[in-house]
Protein backbone atom coordinates (compact mmCIF):
# COMPACT_ATOMS: atom_id res chain seq x y z
CA UNK A 1 0.00 0.00 0.00
CA UNK A 2 1.30 3.62 -0.64
CA UNK A 3 2.68 5.35 2.44
CA UNK A 4 5.72 7.25 3.35
CA UNK A 5 7.95 4.21 4.08
CA UNK A 6 10.71 5.97 6.44
CA UNK A 7 7.63 5.93 8.96
CA UNK A 8 5.67 3.41 7.95
CA UNK A 9 7.02 0.74 10.75
CA UNK A 10 6.47 2.79 13.72
CA UNK A 11 3.01 4.49 12.22
CA UNK A 12 2.06 0.69 11.45
CA UNK A 13 2.95 -0.95 14.69
CA UNK A 14 1.09 1.89 16.42
CA UNK A 15 -2.00 1.48 14.30
CA UNK A 16 -2.12 -2.39 14.64
CA UNK A 17 -1.96 -2.04 18.40
CA UNK A 18 -5.32 0.17 18.32
CA UNK A 19 -6.97 -2.52 15.91
CA UNK A 20 -6.07 -5.43 17.51
CA UNK A 21 -8.47 -3.96 20.74
CA UNK A 22 -11.19 -4.86 18.43
CA UNK A 23 -12.59 -7.72 20.65
CA UNK A 24 -14.58 -9.52 18.17
CA UNK A 25 -15.45 -13.18 18.95
CA UNK A 26 -13.69 -16.48 16.98
CA UNK A 27 -15.95 -18.58 15.77
CA UNK A 28 -13.05 -20.69 14.19
CA UNK A 29 -9.75 -20.94 15.58
CA UNK A 30 -6.64 -22.43 14.60
CA UNK A 31 -5.41 -23.16 17.96
CA UNK A 32 -6.14 -26.78 17.22
CA UNK A 33 -4.40 -27.12 14.72
CA UNK A 34 -1.01 -28.36 14.07
CA UNK A 35 1.47 -25.03 13.11
CA UNK A 36 1.09 -23.76 10.17
CA UNK A 37 4.16 -25.52 7.53
CA UNK A 38 5.83 -23.88 4.79
CA UNK A 39 3.96 -25.66 1.24
CA UNK A 40 6.82 -28.37 0.34
CA UNK A 41 6.97 -26.24 -2.95
CA UNK A 42 8.07 -22.82 -0.77
CA UNK A 43 11.26 -24.62 0.78
CA UNK A 44 13.98 -23.31 -1.72
CA UNK A 45 11.59 -20.44 -3.38
CA UNK A 46 12.34 -16.91 -3.91
CA UNK A 47 9.36 -14.38 -4.70
CA UNK A 48 9.80 -12.12 -7.94
CA UNK A 49 7.27 -8.72 -7.38
CA UNK A 50 4.71 -8.00 -10.66
CA UNK A 51 4.55 -4.39 -11.52
CA UNK A 52 1.96 -4.99 -14.59
CA UNK A 53 1.39 -1.29 -15.34
CA UNK A 54 5.28 -0.27 -15.46
CA UNK A 55 6.57 -3.47 -16.41
CA UNK A 56 6.31 -2.80 -20.34
CA UNK A 57 6.01 0.39 -22.57
CA UNK A 58 1.99 -1.66 -23.14
CA UNK A 59 1.06 -2.39 -19.48
CA UNK A 60 -0.91 -5.25 -19.73
CA UNK A 61 -0.92 -9.36 -19.07
CA UNK A 62 -0.51 -10.07 -22.47
CA UNK A 63 2.69 -7.96 -22.93
CA UNK A 64 4.20 -9.10 -19.50
CA UNK A 65 3.52 -12.60 -20.21
CA UNK A 66 6.61 -12.49 -22.77
CA UNK A 67 8.91 -12.12 -20.20
CA UNK A 68 7.87 -15.60 -18.23
CA UNK A 69 10.81 -17.59 -19.85
CA UNK A 70 12.97 -15.02 -19.27
CA UNK A 71 12.07 -15.01 -15.18
CA UNK A 72 12.23 -18.71 -15.33
CA UNK A 73 15.57 -18.83 -15.99
CA UNK A 74 17.14 -16.58 -14.19
CA UNK A 75 15.43 -18.67 -11.49
CA UNK A 76 12.10 -17.24 -10.00
CA UNK A 77 9.95 -19.22 -8.51
CA UNK A 78 6.98 -16.96 -7.27
CA UNK A 79 5.18 -14.56 -9.02
CA UNK A 80 3.53 -11.73 -6.52
CA UNK A 81 1.20 -9.94 -8.95
CA UNK A 82 0.56 -6.14 -7.73
CA UNK A 83 -3.13 -5.74 -7.57
CA UNK A 84 -4.66 -6.80 -10.58
CA UNK A 85 -8.30 -5.78 -9.95
CA UNK A 86 -10.38 -2.67 -11.20
CA UNK A 87 -9.39 0.63 -9.63
CA UNK A 88 -11.75 3.29 -8.37
CA UNK A 89 -12.44 6.12 -10.51
CA UNK A 90 -14.16 8.39 -7.27
CA UNK A 91 -10.97 10.22 -5.33
CA UNK A 92 -8.48 8.35 -7.03
CA UNK A 93 -5.03 9.93 -7.30
CA UNK A 94 -2.77 10.94 -10.24
CA UNK A 95 -4.40 10.10 -13.61
CA UNK A 96 -4.50 6.39 -13.23
CA UNK A 97 -5.07 5.80 -9.52
CA UNK A 98 -3.48 3.06 -7.00
CA UNK A 99 -3.82 -0.46 -7.33
CA UNK A 100 -4.54 -0.52 -3.60
CA UNK A 101 -7.79 1.19 -3.97
CA UNK A 102 -9.85 -2.02 -5.64
CA UNK A 103 -13.38 -1.47 -7.18
CA UNK A 104 -14.45 -5.48 -7.23
CA UNK A 105 -12.24 -8.32 -6.29
CA UNK A 106 -13.42 -10.65 -8.71
CA UNK A 107 -12.66 -8.59 -11.71
CA UNK A 108 -9.30 -7.61 -13.46
CA UNK A 109 -8.44 -3.79 -14.12
CA UNK A 110 -9.14 -3.49 -17.81
CA UNK A 111 -6.11 -1.39 -19.00
CA UNK A 112 -4.25 -4.68 -18.16
CA UNK A 113 -6.55 -6.93 -20.38
CA UNK A 114 -9.32 -9.36 -19.82
CA UNK A 115 -9.87 -12.37 -17.56
CA UNK A 116 -9.02 -14.59 -20.15
CA UNK A 117 -5.74 -12.25 -20.72
CA UNK A 118 -4.63 -13.05 -17.17
CA UNK A 119 -6.13 -16.44 -17.14
CA UNK A 120 -3.55 -17.36 -19.49
CA UNK A 121 -0.19 -16.02 -17.70
CA UNK A 122 -1.04 -17.85 -14.95
CA UNK A 123 -1.31 -21.15 -16.91
CA UNK A 124 1.66 -20.34 -19.19
CA UNK A 125 3.66 -19.50 -15.43
CA UNK A 126 2.47 -23.15 -13.86
CA UNK A 127 3.64 -25.08 -16.95
CA UNK A 128 6.94 -23.35 -16.65
CA UNK A 129 6.71 -24.30 -12.67
CA UNK A 130 6.33 -20.93 -11.18
CA UNK A 131 3.65 -19.89 -8.31
CA UNK A 132 1.24 -17.00 -8.56
CA UNK A 133 0.31 -15.29 -5.68
CA UNK A 134 -2.38 -12.02 -5.40
CA UNK A 135 -1.57 -9.05 -3.77
CA UNK A 136 -4.72 -9.09 -1.50
CA UNK A 137 -5.95 -5.58 -0.20
CA UNK A 138 -8.46 -6.38 2.86
CA UNK A 139 -8.38 -2.99 4.96
CA UNK A 140 -9.95 -1.29 2.95
CA UNK A 141 -11.40 -0.82 -0.60
CA UNK A 142 -11.70 2.22 -3.52
CA UNK A 143 -14.94 4.37 -2.86
CA UNK A 144 -16.41 2.71 -6.05
CA UNK A 145 -16.12 -0.74 -4.84
CA UNK A 146 -18.99 -2.71 -5.46
CA UNK A 147 -19.60 -3.29 -1.19
CA UNK A 148 -20.42 0.95 -1.12
CA UNK A 149 -23.57 0.34 -2.35
CA UNK A 150 -24.26 -2.99 -2.07
CA UNK A 151 -23.09 -3.81 1.59
CA UNK A 152 -22.55 -0.30 3.10
CA UNK A 153 -22.40 -1.76 6.81
CA UNK A 154 -19.13 -3.17 5.76
CA UNK A 155 -17.30 0.39 6.24
CA UNK A 156 -15.85 2.40 9.05
CA UNK A 157 -18.02 5.24 9.75
CA UNK A 158 -17.42 8.57 11.62
CA UNK A 159 -20.12 10.49 14.12
CA UNK A 160 -22.20 11.80 11.15
CA UNK A 161 -22.61 8.71 9.68
CA UNK A 162 -20.04 8.98 6.92
CA UNK A 163 -18.18 6.49 5.43
CA UNK A 164 -14.12 7.69 6.00
CA UNK A 165 -10.61 6.57 5.12
CA UNK A 166 -8.59 5.11 7.47
CA UNK A 167 -7.18 6.59 10.64
CA UNK A 168 -4.24 6.41 12.27
CA UNK A 169 -3.86 5.70 16.48
CA UNK A 170 -4.40 9.22 17.29
CA UNK A 171 -8.12 9.60 15.15
CA UNK A 172 -6.36 11.59 12.30
CA UNK A 173 -6.49 10.40 8.72
CA UNK A 174 -3.42 8.14 7.46
CA UNK A 175 -3.55 10.41 4.10
CA UNK A 176 -5.29 7.52 1.84
CA UNK A 177 -7.79 9.30 1.40
CA UNK A 178 -8.65 7.04 -1.98
CA UNK A 179 -9.50 4.34 -0.04
CA UNK A 180 -12.70 3.57 2.27
CA UNK A 181 -11.70 1.92 5.64
CA UNK A 182 -13.31 -1.41 6.21
CA UNK A 183 -15.30 -2.36 9.37
CA UNK A 184 -13.93 -6.01 10.91
CA UNK A 185 -16.38 -5.93 13.45
CA UNK A 186 -19.20 -6.79 10.98
CA UNK A 187 -19.10 -10.49 10.61
CA UNK A 188 -20.53 -10.21 7.37
CA UNK A 189 -17.72 -8.84 5.96
CA UNK A 190 -15.51 -11.81 7.43
CA UNK A 191 -17.08 -14.43 5.34
CA UNK A 192 -17.84 -12.14 1.75
CA UNK A 193 -13.60 -11.56 1.82
CA UNK A 194 -13.16 -14.74 2.41
CA UNK A 195 -15.57 -16.35 -0.18
CA UNK A 196 -13.75 -13.79 -2.85
CA UNK A 197 -10.50 -15.19 -2.09
CA UNK A 198 -11.69 -18.38 -2.37
CA UNK A 199 -13.00 -17.15 -5.92
CA UNK A 200 -9.36 -17.08 -7.10
CA UNK A 201 -8.44 -20.07 -5.76
CA UNK A 202 -11.09 -22.13 -7.03
CA UNK A 203 -11.48 -20.50 -10.06
CA UNK A 204 -7.94 -19.45 -11.45
CA UNK A 205 -5.94 -22.07 -8.92
CA UNK A 206 -3.78 -19.23 -7.85
CA UNK A 207 -1.09 -20.72 -4.96
CA UNK A 208 -1.33 -17.82 -2.51
CA UNK A 209 -1.60 -14.37 -1.13
CA UNK A 210 0.34 -11.27 -0.07
CA UNK A 211 -1.65 -9.76 2.28
CA UNK A 212 -1.45 -5.94 2.28
CA UNK A 213 -1.36 -4.30 5.53
CA UNK A 214 -2.16 -7.04 7.44
CA UNK A 215 -1.40 -5.54 10.58
CA UNK A 216 -4.61 -3.28 10.44
CA UNK A 217 -6.99 -6.24 10.20
CA UNK A 218 -7.66 -7.94 13.55
CA UNK A 219 -5.99 -10.83 13.97
CA UNK A 220 -8.65 -12.80 14.65
CA UNK A 221 -10.23 -12.38 11.57
CA UNK A 222 -6.99 -14.51 9.90
CA UNK A 223 -7.34 -17.19 12.90
CA UNK A 224 -10.57 -17.68 11.55
CA UNK A 225 -10.14 -17.44 7.82
CA UNK A 226 -6.95 -19.26 7.26
CA UNK A 227 -7.76 -23.05 8.30
CA UNK A 228 -11.00 -22.81 5.91
CA UNK A 229 -8.72 -21.20 2.95
CA UNK A 230 -6.17 -23.89 4.09
CA UNK A 231 -9.01 -26.29 3.78
CA UNK A 232 -9.97 -25.83 0.00
CA UNK A 233 -6.41 -25.50 -1.01
CA UNK A 234 -4.01 -27.32 1.80
CA UNK A 235 -0.60 -26.02 0.25
CA UNK A 236 -2.03 -22.24 -0.31
CA UNK A 237 0.97 -19.90 0.82
CA UNK A 238 0.45 -16.69 2.90
CA UNK A 239 2.59 -14.09 2.99
CA UNK A 240 1.69 -10.53 5.70
CA UNK A 241 2.89 -7.17 5.04
CA UNK A 242 3.53 -6.99 9.21
CA UNK A 243 6.04 -7.50 11.57
CA UNK A 244 4.17 -8.82 14.32
CA UNK A 245 4.99 -11.98 15.19
CA UNK A 246 1.43 -13.49 16.35
CA UNK A 247 0.78 -13.71 12.65
CA UNK A 248 3.31 -16.82 12.38
CA UNK A 249 3.04 -17.59 16.09
CA UNK A 250 -0.71 -17.95 15.56
CA UNK A 251 -0.37 -19.96 12.72
CA UNK A 252 -2.12 -17.34 10.18
CA UNK A 253 1.12 -16.70 7.76
CA UNK A 254 4.13 -18.31 6.51
CA UNK A 255 5.78 -15.40 6.08
CA UNK A 256 6.26 -11.69 6.77
CA UNK A 257 7.87 -8.77 6.36
CA UNK A 258 11.14 -7.56 7.43
CA UNK A 259 10.67 -3.63 7.07
CA UNK A 260 12.68 -3.03 10.03
CA UNK A 261 15.94 -5.13 8.68
CA UNK A 262 15.12 -2.91 5.73
CA UNK A 263 15.71 0.64 7.49
CA UNK A 264 18.45 -1.04 9.15
CA UNK A 265 20.42 -1.99 5.83
CA UNK A 266 19.68 1.42 4.74
CA UNK A 267 21.63 3.45 7.51
CA UNK A 268 24.28 0.82 7.37
CA UNK A 269 24.90 1.78 3.56
CA UNK A 270 24.83 5.52 4.45
CA UNK A 271 27.44 4.95 7.28
CA UNK A 272 25.10 5.57 10.01
CA UNK A 273 24.89 1.62 10.97
CA UNK A 274 27.22 -0.92 10.79
CA UNK A 275 27.60 -4.58 11.04
CA UNK A 276 27.20 -5.23 15.08
CA UNK A 277 23.74 -3.53 14.59
CA UNK A 278 23.09 -5.94 11.93
CA UNK A 279 23.99 -8.71 14.47
CA UNK A 280 21.99 -6.80 17.10
CA UNK A 281 18.66 -7.15 14.49
CA UNK A 282 19.77 -10.77 14.11
CA UNK A 283 19.59 -11.45 17.48
CA UNK A 284 16.32 -9.64 18.44
CA UNK A 285 14.33 -10.72 15.83
CA UNK A 286 15.28 -13.20 13.13
CA UNK A 287 16.98 -16.10 16.45
CA UNK A 288 13.31 -15.38 18.20
CA UNK A 289 11.93 -17.14 15.31
CA UNK A 290 10.76 -20.59 16.57
CA UNK A 291 8.78 -20.87 13.20
CA UNK A 292 8.40 -19.19 9.75
CA UNK A 293 10.37 -16.62 7.79
CA UNK A 294 10.69 -13.30 7.27
CA UNK A 295 10.57 -12.03 3.33
CA UNK A 296 14.31 -9.91 2.90
CA UNK A 297 14.25 -7.39 0.49
CA UNK A 298 16.29 -4.26 -0.82
CA UNK A 299 13.50 -3.06 -2.39
CA UNK A 300 9.77 -3.15 -3.30
CA UNK A 301 7.27 -1.22 -5.00
CA UNK A 302 6.75 1.02 -1.74
CA UNK A 303 10.56 1.77 -1.36
CA UNK A 304 11.30 2.50 -5.33
CA UNK A 305 8.65 4.26 -5.93
CA UNK A 306 8.91 6.75 -2.60
CA UNK A 307 12.20 6.31 -1.35
CA UNK A 308 14.63 5.44 -4.31
CA UNK A 309 15.53 2.47 -5.70
CA UNK A 310 18.25 0.64 -3.93
CA UNK A 311 20.83 1.98 -6.03
CA UNK A 312 20.22 5.58 -5.70
CA UNK A 313 20.04 4.01 -1.67
CA UNK A 314 22.54 1.77 -1.41
CA UNK A 315 24.80 3.26 -3.45
CA UNK A 316 27.84 0.50 -4.61
CA UNK A 317 26.57 -1.66 -1.79
CA UNK A 318 23.70 -2.41 -3.18
CA UNK A 319 24.10 -6.04 -4.61
CA UNK A 320 25.94 -6.53 -1.20
CA UNK A 321 22.96 -6.06 0.54
CA UNK A 322 21.24 -8.29 -2.11
CA UNK A 323 23.78 -11.29 -1.24
CA UNK A 324 22.52 -10.75 2.41
CA UNK A 325 18.62 -10.88 1.84
CA UNK A 326 19.39 -13.74 -0.23
CA UNK A 327 21.53 -15.84 1.72
CA UNK A 328 19.96 -14.96 5.56
CA UNK A 329 17.36 -17.90 6.89
CA UNK A 330 14.21 -16.63 4.95
CA UNK A 331 12.16 -15.81 1.66
CA UNK A 332 14.28 -13.45 -0.44
CA UNK A 333 12.27 -10.83 -2.53
CA UNK A 334 13.22 -9.52 -6.29
CA UNK A 335 11.36 -6.36 -7.53
CA UNK A 336 10.62 -5.96 -11.12
CA UNK A 337 13.73 -4.27 -12.23
CA UNK A 338 15.96 -5.03 -10.45
CA UNK A 339 17.75 -7.69 -12.75
CA UNK A 340 18.10 -4.51 -15.28
CA UNK A 341 19.05 -2.68 -13.13
CA UNK A 342 16.18 -0.44 -12.22
CA UNK A 343 17.83 3.14 -11.64
CA UNK A 344 15.15 5.45 -11.54
CA UNK A 345 11.90 5.93 -9.11
CA UNK A 346 8.63 4.58 -11.04
CA UNK A 347 5.98 6.80 -10.81
CA UNK A 348 2.82 4.70 -8.37
CA UNK A 349 -0.24 6.65 -9.60
CA UNK A 350 0.98 7.38 -13.71
CA UNK A 351 2.14 5.12 -16.23
CA UNK A 352 5.76 4.59 -16.55
CA UNK A 353 8.18 2.34 -17.94
CA UNK A 354 11.41 0.00 -16.38
CA UNK A 355 12.82 0.34 -19.62
CA UNK A 356 14.07 -3.74 -20.12
CA UNK A 357 17.32 -3.58 -22.65
CA UNK A 358 20.41 -5.36 -20.89
CA UNK A 359 19.21 -7.28 -17.92
CA UNK A 360 22.65 -6.45 -16.69
CA UNK A 361 22.24 -7.52 -13.61
CA UNK A 362 20.23 -11.23 -14.41
CA UNK A 363 23.32 -13.45 -14.37
CA UNK A 364 23.59 -11.99 -10.64
CA UNK A 365 20.21 -12.79 -9.35
CA UNK A 366 20.41 -16.00 -11.46
CA UNK A 367 23.36 -17.42 -9.26
CA UNK A 368 21.73 -16.09 -6.14
CA UNK A 369 18.21 -18.02 -6.95
CA UNK A 370 20.28 -20.87 -7.85
CA UNK A 371 21.73 -20.95 -4.38
CA UNK A 372 18.61 -20.92 -2.85
CA UNK A 373 17.41 -24.14 -4.70
CA UNK A 374 19.96 -25.92 -5.30
CA UNK A 375 21.97 -25.92 -1.85
CA UNK A 376 19.80 -27.41 1.00
CA UNK A 377 21.50 -25.46 3.52
CA UNK A 378 20.16 -22.21 2.09
CA UNK A 379 16.74 -23.79 1.90
CA UNK A 380 14.03 -21.80 3.63
CA UNK A 381 13.05 -22.20 6.88
CA UNK A 382 12.36 -24.88 8.45
CA UNK A 383 13.91 -26.85 5.65
CA UNK A 384 17.46 -24.95 5.54
CA UNK A 385 20.58 -24.49 7.58
CA UNK A 386 20.18 -21.85 10.88
CA UNK A 387 22.86 -19.35 10.86
CA UNK A 388 25.93 -19.28 12.72
CA UNK A 389 28.07 -15.69 12.88
CA UNK A 390 31.69 -16.44 11.69
CA UNK A 391 32.80 -12.77 12.41
CA UNK A 392 33.48 -10.30 15.56
CA UNK A 393 33.64 -7.05 13.64
CA UNK A 394 31.68 -3.68 13.11
CA UNK A 395 32.19 -3.36 9.73
CA UNK A 396 32.33 -7.37 8.49
CA UNK A 397 29.60 -9.75 8.58
CA UNK A 398 30.13 -12.90 8.29
CA UNK A 399 28.23 -16.33 8.75
CA UNK A 400 27.88 -19.61 7.72
CA UNK A 401 24.63 -21.96 7.14
CA UNK A 402 24.78 -26.18 7.29
CA UNK A 403 22.21 -28.90 6.57
CA UNK A 404 22.65 -32.08 5.61
CA UNK A 405 26.05 -32.49 3.25
CA UNK A 406 26.05 -28.66 2.25
CA UNK A 407 27.58 -25.69 3.98
CA UNK A 408 27.88 -22.07 2.45
CA UNK A 409 29.92 -19.23 4.44
CA UNK A 410 28.93 -15.51 3.48
CA UNK A 411 31.20 -12.71 4.01
CA UNK A 412 30.38 -9.07 3.57
CA UNK A 413 32.06 -6.51 4.12
CA UNK A 414 29.68 -3.62 4.60
CA UNK A 415 31.48 -0.34 4.14
CA UNK A 416 32.50 1.76 1.70
CA UNK A 417 36.64 1.09 2.94
CA UNK A 418 39.15 -1.51 2.67
CA UNK A 419 38.68 -4.28 5.95
CA UNK A 420 40.68 -6.32 7.30
CA UNK A 421 39.00 -9.48 8.45
CA UNK A 422 39.84 -12.65 10.63
CA UNK A 423 37.06 -15.52 10.92
CA UNK A 424 36.29 -17.91 13.76
CA UNK A 425 36.38 -20.53 12.38
CA UNK A 426 37.96 -22.47 8.98
CA UNK A 427 35.70 -21.33 6.01
CA UNK A 428 36.33 -22.73 2.46
CA UNK A 429 34.42 -23.74 -0.60
CA UNK A 430 33.88 -23.59 -4.42
CA UNK A 431 33.40 -19.45 -4.64
CA UNK A 432 30.04 -18.82 -6.22
CA UNK A 433 31.20 -14.88 -7.36
CA UNK A 434 34.79 -15.68 -8.48
CA UNK A 435 34.70 -18.21 -11.69
CA UNK A 436 33.90 -21.67 -9.35
CA UNK A 437 37.64 -20.80 -7.90
CA UNK A 438 38.09 -23.22 -4.66
CA UNK A 439 39.08 -20.74 -1.67
CA UNK A 440 40.35 -21.54 2.13
CA UNK A 441 40.27 -18.86 4.85
CA UNK A 442 42.50 -20.86 7.88
CA UNK A 443 40.67 -19.74 11.37
CA UNK A 444 42.09 -16.31 12.55
CA UNK A 445 43.89 -16.07 9.63
CA UNK A 446 43.71 -11.78 8.68
CA UNK A 447 41.79 -11.75 4.93
CA UNK A 448 41.45 -8.42 3.13
CA UNK A 449 38.30 -7.57 2.09
CA UNK A 450 38.11 -4.46 -0.91
CA UNK A 451 35.02 -2.08 -0.40
CA UNK A 452 31.60 -3.62 -0.50
CA UNK A 453 32.58 -6.99 -1.30
CA UNK A 454 30.89 -9.86 -1.29
CA UNK A 455 32.09 -13.53 -1.23
CA UNK A 456 29.90 -16.58 -1.03
CA UNK A 457 31.57 -20.56 -0.56
CA UNK A 458 29.87 -23.58 -0.82
CA UNK A 459 31.39 -26.60 0.70
CA UNK A 460 29.91 -30.64 0.20
CA UNK A 461 30.80 -32.11 3.62
CA UNK A 462 31.58 -35.17 3.51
Amino acid sequence: MLRIPTFCFIMLTAVFSLAQQNDLPVTKSVSTMQDLMLPEWAKDANIYEVNIRQYTPEGTFLAFKKHLPRLKETGVEILWFMPVFPISENRKKGSLGSYYAVSDFRKVNPAFGTMEDFKSVIEEAHLLGMKVILDWVPNHTGWDHIWIKSNPDFYTRNAQGEIIDPLNEHGDSMGWTDVADLNYSNKALWNTMKEDMLFWIRNHKIDGFRHDMAMLVPLEFWKTIVPELLQVKPDLFMLAESEERAHINENCFHAMYSWSLFHTLNDIAKGHKNARDLDQWINANLMMMDKGNYMFFITNHDENSWAGSEIERMGDGYKTFAVLTHTLPGIPLIYSGQEEPLVKRLQFFEKDDIGFEKYGNAPFYQKLNAIKKDTPAMWNMPFGGKLDKVSDHDKVYAFVRSKDKTKVAVILNLSADLQTFSPLEKLEGISVFNQNERVEFPKNQAIELKPWEYIVLIQTVK
